[in-house]
């Protein structure tokens, strides 16, 4: 059977799209590319706002129109929400919530050949996302993911290293560490994250690892030594969601602004050209002019290098979605396309700091100017001229102007001088 998946959403559910395909064609069926050519269409929904919600059914509507004869599964935290909703859309033939998601190569039955010893899957990305652990403890009032997803569970650290080793056999030269909560993984059974990535760097050949998004509370002083193995990725996305101490306290975070300033302070000085990334709700339930503009300085005064920015969107079931003091939808507009624009000034103001320094590129895919696409361990998009085929390769480039959401890099033909590339180990 020709298999086709789909993800919208969070990383999570990018790795565990990654995940079906290894169990799809591990049963003997074939993983396409094209919907068109499939018999089958699974798609991993998201529903963490109404916008979430939306393109899920568009996506649904669109694949049944693609290809009305594919029989089409429907999973994920959509699924998960609002099965009745997704019963009713035409062409969906199961829904599956996510506790049933691993087991969705079973439920659809049999229909592959014989399992190969070997085979060939279309590689997603450059960056393999590996799910570590599922579920979150946490409270936040307007977040809907605890209770699509559940309490936290992790996976064992064999099985976590025997997928790493396997996706590093099969060409991948970065691994993303992502769950729902990956700064509680182990605490279910006596371990930690800490001790999960001094597994995988001692034990595994991975070129690069990288963290997803890591609550600030679970930044503790001890992960930060990790940093001095240059395989692990100098950026880290800590989720900040308000600059103002008040709308935090409301929103059910763990920390103040001054302690989340604290934790990026600590977190800057022990690891050199550090990319701090992170996500902001604006219009939050009782958000006055006041509390935004507080929110607003503080985001100026933190250079983050990238910031995402988000509407708040009630979701049913959540303690925000009852809350008085309900911010109109055009001040929310009003709100974000200023921290939008802020977001723009943040990150040139980031990326011009390395104007002229040679970075290591692990290189995606080339558009049809000609650009190849990558990506620096600090997160930096790169634009680079090359005739070689540069896919899914690491290689210097000086970087030597600013675009829009990236930067121009000039491939070099040797390796960088050894004086630049020891700057962060002699750090």
């Amino acid at each position: 059977m020709r298999v086709y998946l789909e993800s919208l959403g969070c990383k999570l559910n990018q790795s565990e799209i990654e995940a079906l395909a290894y169990q799809f064609a591990n049963a003997g069926h074939q993983v396409v590319v094209r919907a068109e050519e499939a018999d089958l269409c699974v798609i991993n929904t998201c529903t963490v706002t109404h916008i979430a919600a939306r393109k899920s059914r568009k996506l649904i509507r669109s694949l049944h129109r693609i290809n009305p004869k594919a029989r089409l599964v429907v999973t994920g935290c959509y699924a998960e929400m609002s099965p009745q909703e997704i019963e009713c859309l035409e062409g969906v033939d199961l829904v599956v919530g996510n506790k049933d998601k691993e087991h969705i190569v079973e439920l659809i039955g049999s229909g592959g050949r014989q399992p190969a010893t070997s085979f060939q899957l279309p590689v997603f990305r450059t960056r393999a996302f590996v799910k570590i652990q599922d579920g979150c403890n946490n409270h936040c009032a307007y977040c809907i993911v605890r209770l699509a997803r559940g309490r936290e569970r992790s996976r064992p650290v064999e099985e976590i290293l025997a997928e790493i080793k396997a996706r590093v056999a099969t060409g991948y030269k970065e691994i993303v560490l992502t769950g729902v909560n990956i700064g509680a993984y182990g605490k279910d059974f006596g371990s930690s994250l800490g001790q999960l990535i001094e597994e995988i760097l001692a034990r595994t050949e991975v070129p690069r690892l990288r963290l997803s998004s890591i609550e600030p509370w679970d930044l503790t002083p001890d992960l930060l030594p990790l940093w001095e193995d240059s395989r692990l990725c100098r950026h880290l996305h800590l989720p900040l969601q308000s600059g103002c101490s008040a709308t935090l306290l409301r929103m059910g975070r763990r920390y103040t602004a001054v302690q989340y300033a604290d934790t990026v302070r600590m977190a800057r000085e022990a690891i050199p050209d550090l990319a701090v990334t992170t996500d902001i709700i604006v219009g939050f339930p009782g958000e006055s002019e006041a509390e935004f503009e507080e929110s607003y300085r503080f985001v100026k005064e933190m250079g983050f290098a990238r910031i995402h920015v988000f509407k708040f969107s009630p979701r049913p079931g959540t303690p925000a979605a009852e809350m008085d003091h309900q911010v109109p939808y055009a001040v929310k507009r009003r709100r974000s396309e200023a921290m939008r624009e802020l977001a723009q000034r943040s990150g040139e103001r980031f990326r011009r700091r390395f104007l002229g320094r040679t970075m290591e590129v692990l290189w995606e895919s080339a558009g049809k100017d000609g650009l190849w696409s990558g990506l620096t361990d600090n997160y930096i998009r790169v634009m680079a001229e090359s005739k070689a085929d540069l896919s899914n390769t690491i290689s210097s480039a000086r970087l030597v102007g600013l675009t829009k959401d990236g930067m121009k890099g000039l491939l070099l033909k040797g390796p960088p001088d050894r004086e630049e590339r020891d700057v962060r180990r002699n750090n």
